[in-house]
């Protein structure tokens, strides 16, 4: 097993797993606003890269939208909210993806190894690599955007490896009941 880095996971025999989760490519796409699509881990992922982004461009820890400036929630998403409004909105968003996941990521049969991080995790951690290394390619560091593209490309391969696993029935996240 591992990560094809030019391969297309979607040509794999995944099962319901990948057809349920996106492929790192669309997460990719999804998190640098480029893929537009109604598939709610998607669309969290956008959100999330846009709270880093802002976080970022704000140059502190806290999101810097005032709570007052939350969005209207969207009824027919699981995974709506504010991307960066209150200062647990992340946190919210991070827990609706990983019950969007519940929900949608079959439970596996026997005995299967428990994921160290949960599904809303590894996409946080994907829209944060994302937004830094758009913010170190804006500002003309080599060396930083080197070491976020390689951290980046290591994580999507993770993420590929764990839907594979998923659908194997090989690897469950935690939470989940067996």
């Amino acid at each position: 097993m591992g990560c094809d880095p030019v391969g297309d996971s979607s040509a794999r025999d995944g099962g319901a797993v990948n057809s349920t989760l996106p492929t790192r490519y669309e997460v990719l796409q999804a998190c640098r606003g480029e893929l537009d699509s109604d598939h709610p881990l998607l669309a969290a992922a956008r959100q999330l890269t846009r709270w880093h982004e802002r976080r970022l461009v704000a140059g502190t820890s806290e999101c810097p939208e005032s709570a007052s400036r939350k969005p209207e929630p969207d009824p027919a998403s699981p995974v709506t909210g504010s991307p960066c409004g209150a200062a647990e909105s992340r946190a919210d968003l991070i827990t609706r993806i990983d019950r969007w996941a519940e929900i949608h990521v079959p439970p596996v049969r026997g005995a299967a190894f428990v994921h160290t991080e949960t599904l809303g995790s590894v996409l946080d951690r994907l829209a944060y690599l994302t937004a830094h290394a758009y913010t170190a390619l804006a500002a003309h560091d080599e060396w930083e955007l080197w070491f976020l593209w390689e951290r980046l490309a290591e994580l999507s391969c993770a993420y590929e490896d764990l839907v594979t696993e998923l659908a194997a029935g090989r690897r469950r996240l935690p939470g989940t009941m067996i």
